[in-house]
């Protein structure tokens, strides 16, 4: 598919009480700034409808992190088209979260929003997507950003600004390199100079010193490192983790599978350590909190942005610190992401960045620091 056959498709498929012709439509005929920020308020006439439109990311490099390589990655469009106004959501599907294209379009195809006349009930309607079917949280994700999308422009207001966040609060973000060979890794250190001021780096296989003493070579930039589970041998792991703090490391990823070996870490670590893969939901929290100092929120491990948010508030509640991170996607998710920025740790979201054929603009990078969109909802806009 090519990367504007989701925007500019005269027909996509529909999922509610069957097909929905959407013939002539120009989801970007109004734009964000052709409408007055003026408050909503539904008359219980208008009802959503859901449609949606597999898609596939191409990597700009190869990717490469302990679990395997890839040049792809599966995604799915979604958009929410509500009384003239269009939110969109995204599933993306890496292949260790063991998600399917086919997964997500069977659930997207019972998602009945027609059933809600107020967009606004947010609540309701995640509970309603949590009861279709337990997982396919990347199908759940795409929804909710979509229909945090819609109600942001039916506020008139970035979704940031609707929660109170400041976005010049908003971090710096991490620009990822995965694993290669020395001349790969040199090549793309030099081509993140000028551009970002924090490298994230795979490891988790034998090659970790290489790796870390290529980029060093290039630059003294600060570095986080993600072993993605790689690691197998706590004593190593935590001689690794005093070598890399020895070199300018900041902070350590997901080092183990268990969380018994990960909390062994924790107690003798030089350096913070966040979970990844071991932490899914809001439900996750209690028992990662003794192994971990924080936590990476995902939007596409946990649902949406409704559940990240409870996230962020108990994990800061029990005293553990939070990034937002992203899979490889598009700038719709990586923009929904960003929304949440100002009030985190860390942040790594250049999932964007990572693929030749986004169809969308919206968070921005300048200097290394993430800038938000000051349109409302998610701010996005047409490349």
């Amino acid at each position: 598919m090519k990367r504007r056959d989701f925007i500019k498709a005269a027909t996509l498929t529909a999922v509610t009480a069957g097909a929905v012709s959407c013939a002539g439509w120009n989801p970007f005929k109004k734009k964000p700034e052709d409408r007055s920020p003026k408050p909503y308020k539904p008359d219980g006439s208008a009802r959503m409808r859901l449609s949606y439109e597999p898609y596939e990311l191409q990597m700009a490099h190869t990717f490469t992190v302990a679990a395997g390589s890839r040049t792809t990655t599966p995604d799915v469009l979604v958009r929410i088209e509500y009384d003239g106004y269009t939110g969109y959501g995204e599933a993306s599907m890496p292949p260790y979260l063991g998600h399917t294209v086919g997964e997500t379009i069977s659930y997207l195809s019972k998602v009945n929003l027609e059933q809600f006349a107020d967009p606004f009930d947010i609540e309701s309607i995640h509970d309603y997507l949590e009861g279709l079917s337990k997982g396919c949280e990347p199908a759940k994700a795409a929804v909710d950003i979509a229909l945090h999308d819609l109600v942001g422009k039916l506020h008139g207001q970035p979704l940031w600004r609707i929660w109170g966040y400041n976005a010049r609060k908003a971090p710096n973000t991490s620009y990822t390199i995965g694993i290669d060979k020395p001349e790969v890794v040199a090549e793309k250190t030099r081509e993140a100079l000028g551009r970002f001021k924090v490298l994230k780096v795979k490891v988790g296989l034998d090659s970790d010193k290489e790796m870390i003493e290529t980029i060093r070579s290039v630059t003294d930039l600060p570095l986080v490192v993600d072993a993605n589970r790689g690691w197998k041998d706590k004593f190593l792991a935590i001689e690794m983790i005093h070598w890399l703090k020895a070199h300018g490391v900041q902070m350590v990823e997901q080092p183990m599978a268990s969380l018994q070996d990960n909390a062994w870490l924790k107690e003798r670590s030089p350096l913070p350590i966040f979970a990844d893969e071991s932490v899914q939901h809001l439900s996750d929290i209690d028992q990662v909190c003794g192994a971990f100092h924080g936590i990476n929120i995902k939007l596409m491990k946990c649902g949406g942005l409704y559940e990240a948010r409870q996230m962020i508030n108990y994990a800061r509640a029990r005293g553990m610190k939070v990034m937002i991170g992203c899979m490889v996607e598009t700038s719709c998710a990586v923009t929904a992401a960003a929304q949440l920025s100002p009030v985190m740790d860390f942040a790594d979201l250049d999932g964007n960045i990572l693929i030749t054929n986004d169809p969308f603009k919206g968070v921005t990078v300048d200097g290394g620091k993430l800038v938000l969109p000051d349109a409302p909802g998610l701010g996005l806009t047409e490349v």
